[in-house]
């Protein structure tokens, strides 16, 4: 019995893709247009044809392709002047370009790429070889869109940043209008004495604050804050602690005790700054701690009584110009309970002045990391003996700039200023 040969299966075709790129075929042939134009359909792109670079250019202002084939070799406009006016044309668009050419030579390969061309199809085209260009270039586009995409997404997301900040910025400087609030005279004139203050925060906001408040007949009490830490939280903290000390109402400053008559004198600094770190720790939540410095200065006899809480030492500039610096150190407020808190006195004699500033002064750096320090602010103090006033503020920051070669500070700069006339001014 004869055997019946084996039926023989047709090869299955290569199903077509419904792919969302579009294509454009560019060649002065129109047979070779057809070719590669039933190839590509066959594959399941979107296909347009151009005879000339002209007209491509004209079809790619209507509609931008997302592929482009072009012949190399054509009338008028070639190729590669086609493929440079394309890219002209593209802007940010990205199309992916591929020139059709039966050159070899890497010169003229090298030329097609400066042109702009990113793959080369020799002629005649081979199909398979076609269709593994076109998946390349589908894949570089699709990468392309994510990238595009990412860009846009990136670019939305750094609007809405600089929206928040601008935001924020608009706060903080409305914050820090708040914060130099608390300070509203920067100098004050008494019939024994001259006050100046000064405050300037590194960034909009800071934790220094400087002030004074009426402490009874001939009386005035000073503090110098300094919350440890720098920008909101530490602001808030100095907004909290300056309505303890309030100049406006006496009923809320906690350095002031009411009077049978309805008046109100000074309590000794050393108790208001042990009830001051009690109060911090029990009612205040907040890990932030501060040095303080509170005075009560009798203008009528120049007589000082002040506790210090870890601040930088008071100076004293004698009327002859000596420098005096002289004071007890103590503990930060805020950072434990049952410390004991000392205070002591001082005396100011007719000329002399008292200054007290901040550690944003005793420990700015130079270039080299090396602070300040009580010598440096002594030599500055000495400096500026004949500048009065918010004068000499003026001329302390212009000389911290020299030393810190910087007119931006890494901390927050305050200070008092008081100037002694005694009872010979109203003579």
């Amino acid at each position: 019995m004869a055997m019946q040969e084996p039926k023989r299966e047709r090869p299955l075709a290569m199903p077509a893709i419904n792919h969302q790129s579009s294509v454009l075929v560019v060649d002065d042939s129109r047979f070779q247009r057809r070719v590669l134009v039933a190839s590509l359909k066959k594959l399941g792109f979107n296909v347009a044809e151009a005879a000339s670079g002209e007209e491509a250019l004209e079809q790619c202002q209507r509609s931008f392709p997302d592929i482009v084939l072009s012949d190399w070799m054509m009338p008028g406009m070639s190729g590669l002047e086609f493929c440079e006016a394309f890219r002209d044309l593209s802007g940010d668009r990205f199309a992916y370009f591929i020139i059709l050419t039966s050159k070899s030579e890497k010169a003229e390969v090298a030329r097609g790429l400066d042109s702009g061309a990113d793959d080369f199809l020799s002629k005649p085209v081979d199909k398979a070889e076609l269709r593994a260009r076109i998946s390349a270039g589908e894949r570089i586009l699709k990468v392309q869109k994510e990238l595009a995409q990412s860009n846009a997404l990136l670019s939305s997301t750094l609007d809405e940043l600089q929206g928040m900040y601008d935001s924020v910025d608009r706060d903080l400087q409305e914050a820090k209008k708040l914060q130099q609030s608390l300070l509203r005279e920067r100098f004050c004139t008494y019939p024994q004495a001259d006050l100046s203050l000064f405050l300037r925060s590194s960034g909009h906001v800071g934790g220094d604050l400087v002030g004074h408040f009426p402490a009874g007949e001939d009386k005035l009490g000073l503090f110098a804050i300094d919350v440890s830490g720098h920008g909101i939280s530490s602001a808030l903290m100095t907004a909290r602690l300056a309505g303890y000390l309030s100049g406006t109402a006496p009923e809320q400053n906690i350095a002031l005790e009411l009077q049978p008559d309805g008046s109100y004198t000074a309590r000794p600094p050393a108790d208001v700054v042990t009830d001051l770190n009690d109060l911090v720790l029990d009612e205040v939540q907040t890990e932030h701690y501060f040095t303080f410095m509170l005075l009560i200065a009798d203008l009528k006899t120049g007589k000082i009584v002040l506790s210090q809480a870890g601040h930088p030492h008071p100076v004293i500039q004698r009327a002859d110009g000596r420098i005096e610096q002289e004071g007890t150190g103590g503990f930060p407020v805020g950072l434990m309970w049952g410390v004991d808190f000392e205070q002591y006195e001082l005396s100011l004699n007719l000329g002399d002045r008292l200054i007290v500033v901040s550690d944003g002064v005793t420990e700015c750096p130079d270039r080299d990391g090396v602070m300040l320090e009580e010598a440096g602010v002594a030599r500055i103090v000495g400096e500026l003996e004949d500048q009065r006033g918010p004068a000499f503020f003026d001329g302390l920051i212009d000389r911290l700039s020299t030393h810190a070669a910087s007119s931006e500070f890494p901390d927050d700069v305050s200070g008092i200023l008081l100037e002694y006339f005694g009872s010979a001014h109203l003579m």
